[in-house]
């Protein structure tokens, strides 16, 4: 008998490469992992293309679906909800409001958050400092945690007090402040929301797969893992 799951997820140790991971191991759904290595254009190869035009990461296969291929964090996010019935709400606002706020992450933190990363930790690493941009990120970036703020006042997820995959979304992006040098500082329900789910053990877990990158969080040795990553993209854009 084949032990071959239904989803085949492709990804790397990013802010967006965690996110299906996130729903997957909170959803206890078992999964076949491929590891991305950006270090060797593994993203580019062929074989890879042909699942992902765009040539990024994550990309998930549903084998239980005629191998159907979703890429895109966030369309992958939407499409295993409603696929396992998990993390989104079922009331039609509701389920707006979820969409909502996670176009308001792929469109806005995330970008913005990005970008304010590869300028500062890779192109100025790389030579190529540029305060005009890295302010113009940086100074986006906080606005927007200061939108997550204000919303969550009063609320413990950002849809109907729930924990969504809006919430999965934006986490994994939002909880990288320190890597974009935003500061959260008198911020107080955003920090709260960041306790939440850092409690959370499966979505913690799966800050862990492929691999842990904890200087994205402040933690562990960063000085080393940022040489690793300016390194690693020294020759291209942000993957």
């Amino acid at each position: 008998m084949s032990s071959q799951k239904d989803i085949h997820l492709y990804t790397a140790s990013t802010m967006n490469g965690w996110k299906p991971v996130v729903f997957l191991e909170e959803a206890g759904v078992e999964y076949d992992l491929t590891h991305i290595d950006f270090s060797k254009n593994e993203q580019k190869a062929p074989d890879y293309v042909k699942l992902n035009p765009n040539g990024r990461i994550p990309t998930i296969v549903d084998h239980a679906n005629n191998d159907f291929v979703v890429f895109e964090s966030g369309a992958i996010l939407w499409y295993l909800a409603e696929k396992y019935g998990k993390f989104l709400p079922s009331s039609p606002d509701e389920k707006s409001r979820t969409l909502q706020w996670l176009m308001f992450q792929m469109g806005g933190v995330g970008p913005m958050m990005g970008q304010a990363m590869y300028f500062q930790r890779i192109a100025a690493k790389n030579g190529n400092e540029d305060p005009f941009a890295i302010k113009r990120y940086v100074d986006e970036s906080r606005r927007l945690m200061e939108v997550l703020n204000t919303h969550l006042e009063g609320k413990d997820f950002l849809v109907n007090n729930e924990y969504t995959i809006a919430d999965m979304a934006t986490y994994t992006w939002a909880r990288a402040y320190y890597w974009a040098n935003v500061s959260v500082d008198g911020l107080p329900h955003l920090q709260a929301w960041f306790d939440r789910i850092d409690a959370r053990p499966a979505t913690q877990r799966a800050l862990e797969i492929p691999k842990p990158f904890w200087a994205f969080f402040g933690k562990g040795d960063v000085e080393a893992q940022e040489r690793e990553n300016a390194e690693r993209f020294k020759n291209d854009v942000r993957k």
